[in-house]
């Protein structure tokens, strides 16, 4: 299958098509700005409650007779515009593929290397999130605005959240509970390949992340990785960019007083160490009583969150600060958890949190409303510090493809560190009232993530969607889903080149990223929450249809907090979704017959933490026999506090091909 790089199939087409966007764009701009100035966000209202000369007021009055005027002169060329951009959508292609040539410029994919499914399992990062990049006007109503420098530090946070090195400190000790974290800000568990890594699944375990700043540590440690980890023992071909050191516990589980001291900013490494960056490393202590600026959650922040601070000694003696890279600043919080047998769930075989930043090394993202074109070129941009490969512009204008007339696409933003094969977009021909003006729909990709010695393709199946959105319209999402599964399948079949008896590829995963726009706990939507799509595919943070896991919290934030000082940088908001009475405050709630989610004072009787609408799931079906996936983490991110109203998802699977695995 052809990846089309370019909307349109020649260059006469794509110059008409900016010609006539050329001349619809004012009267969009205009209309977009006169709108945009009588629809404030509560961020907006309270700057004004302090403005005691109704200055803001005084502008309106000025510059909305100039907006009318010229949005009126600039009417005939949109018209004109419009009488050639219409009929030029016929054949526009569905989406743009856009594949990094510089490579230096990604920080994240230079360090892949290609996985032979020799020996250890791997593991895969997916990320999905609702970036809410309308037109200006449009996503005031969301109460979020000033989408153009939204969309570059959403793409900025994410790929440096994505991007930062990453340690692992392994505590062998099942009683000790001496070091308490301050806060869980980075959710990795150990997955090493050797027996020696593994055996630390019986004790507690403490995790450590490191903020990362600079854009170019992807490039500059890529070679000293692979010499550290070559000398250190090869870990699971899952950890790029990770180092790993091991703790011993003492005196019958109990830490030393040199050890305890991690709290006050010391941890002790006991055993060898494997480093992503320099062999000595120190993480740089800074302030963290009070906000400096820049804090927004951003890695360009030098401030430190509340999280514990550490400094890594190994070898023989600690490093000293002024021999650290000045490019980088590390930030490393320590992340307590108890053995398998004693999790709160004991039934749960995955590591799951509330996290401040999205993973390390994440390899897949799905994103959805990124409806705002020029929007989502500036989110490319910034993307492409991380992800070599990235589809976006997904969808069809106008009446070509759909039953409707579109005024936007679909919304879907797909990127990726691995090489995508094919891709295909079909657009739900059922969209009602608002939602059938964008042209939602389904985006489903084949990447290969590796190959086997005997040079088969090892391939993985990825899909992204966004359902219907208004409340009630429970039978146009079922209808969605069932066709959601039947695109897929033919997705699938025509894009496999394998038989039964001589399979040229093997599937390592199939997952189904999104927003769904329906919850597992809410009354009215019991209808997709029965849907057969649930029984194959999996919901790790499902127990059944309504009825989610205890550690499950909802992804919709109410509008009208996302400005409040207690959310709106992410560790602020963390801190309160690890709370139930902060989720009661902060998050929409599942509605039911005989409550409203919009009343605040009776959500404590509804069920669950919070309306969990966007979905990641999973499926062991049609995979490769002798290979088992599982999850390993899923993790509730809040890095893009204040840019969105949405939390993002994250889930790692680990694929087991069951070759020398202990």
């Amino acid at each position: 299958m052809v990846l089309y790089t370019s909307p349109f199939p020649n260059s006469f087409l794509s110059v008409l098509h900016s010609f006539s966007w050329g001349l619809i764009f004012p009267c969009y701009w205009l209309a977009d700005r006169l709108v945009a100035s009588f629809v404030p966000t509560t961020y907006e209202k309270r700057q004004r409650a302090d403005d005691p000369c109704y200055f803001h007021a005084l502008c309106i009055i000025i510059t909305t007779p100039i907006y009318l005027a010229l949005l009126v002169a600039s009417l005939p060329f949109a018209l004109i515009g419009f009488l050639l951009w219409s009929p030029l959508q016929s054949a526009r292609r569905p989406y743009i593929y856009s594949r990094l040539e510089d490579k230096n410029h990604a920080n994240g994919a230079t360090l892949l290397t290609e996985w032979k499914a020799a020996g250890n399992g791997k593991s895969f990062c997916f990320g999905s999130a609702n970036v809410c990049l309308l037109p200006d006007s449009l996503a005031r109503f969301n109460n979020v605005f000033n989408t153009q420098a939204r969309a570059k530090e959403i793409g900025r946070r994410i790929r440096n959240g994505a991007s930062r090195p990453q340690i692992k400190i392994y505590i062998d000790s099942p009683t000790n509970t001496s070091i308490s974290a301050a806060s869980f800000s980075s959710l990795v568990s150990p997955q090493g390949g050797d027996s020696t890594n593994r055996t630390v699944n019986a004790g507690i375990k403490r995790t450590t992340s490191m903020e990362y700043k600079g854009d170019n540590s992807g490039s500059n440690n890529g070679e000293d990785s692979r010499e550290d980890k070559a000398g250190a023992g090869e870990p699971n071909e899952g950890e790029e960019n990770s180092c790993i050191v091991r703790i011993n516990g003492e005196d019958n589980g109990h830490m030393s007083d040199t050890e305890t001291g991690t709290i006050n900013g010391q941890a002790h490494a006991s055993g060898p160490a494997e480093a992503s960056l320099e062999g000595d490393t120190e993480i740089a202590k800074t302030p963290n009583d009070k906000q400096k600026e820049g804090d927004s959650g951003s890695l360009d922040s030098y401030s430190a969150s509340r999280e514990s601070l550490v400094k890594v000694r190994v070898g023989d003696g600690t490093v000293d600060q002024s021999t650290v890279n000045n490019k980088l600043l590390y930030k490393a919080s320590i992340m307590k958890k108890t053995s398998v047998r004693k999790k709160k769930h004991t039934d749960e075989t995955f590591d799951h949190e509330i996290s401040a930043f999205f993973p390390a090394n994440l390899d897949f993202l799905c994103l959805q409303e990124v409806f705002d074109k020029r929007a989502a070129e500036k989110l490319k941009e910034q993307l492409h510090h991380y992800f070599e490969y990235i589809v976006y512009d997904v969808g069809v204008y106008s009446c070509h493809g759909c039953c409707s007339f579109k005024f936007v696409n679909s919304g879907l933003l797909f990127a990726s560190r691995y090489p995508v094969m094919d891709a295909a977009y079909h657009c739900y021909p059922n969209g009602r009232g608002t939602d059938s003006l964008a042209s939602k729909g389904a985006l489903f990709l084949k990447v290969q993530v590796g190959s086997t010695p005997q040079d088969q393709r090892i391939v993985g199946y990825i899909s992204c969607t966004h359902l219907q959105a208004i409340a009630g319209d429970t039978t146009v999402r079922c209808e969605q889903l069932d066709m959601l599964q039947d695109w897929l399948s033919e997705f699938r079949k025509s894009t496999s080149s394998s038989s039964t008896a001589n399979p040229e590829e093997l599937v390592a995963f199939d997952v189904i990223c999104g927003d769904l726009n329906f919850d597992n706990c809410s009354s009215e939507d019991k209808l997709e929450q029965q849907h057969s799509l649930f029984t194959h595919y999996k919901d790790p943070c499902r127990i059944g249809p309504g009825e989610d896991k205890p550690w499950a919290i909802g992804t919709l934030l109410d509008p009208e907090g996302l400005y409040d000082e207690e959310v709106c940088t992410p560790d602020n908001l963390q801190k309160v979704l690890e709370s139930e009475e902060g989720r009661k405050g902060y998050l929409v709630y599942p509605t039911s017959k005989n409550h409203s989610s919009s009343q605040k004072g009776r959500k404590a009787s509804l069920k669950g933490n919070g309306r969990r609408i966007d979905y990641m799931l999973y499926t062991e079906e049609g995979l490769y026999l002798e290979w088992k996936v599982e999850v390993e983490e899923f993790s509730f991110i809040t890095q893009l506090a204040g840019l969105t109203d949405h939390l993002p998802v994250a889930m790692r699977l680990m694929v087991s091909t069951g070759e020398d695995d202990p």
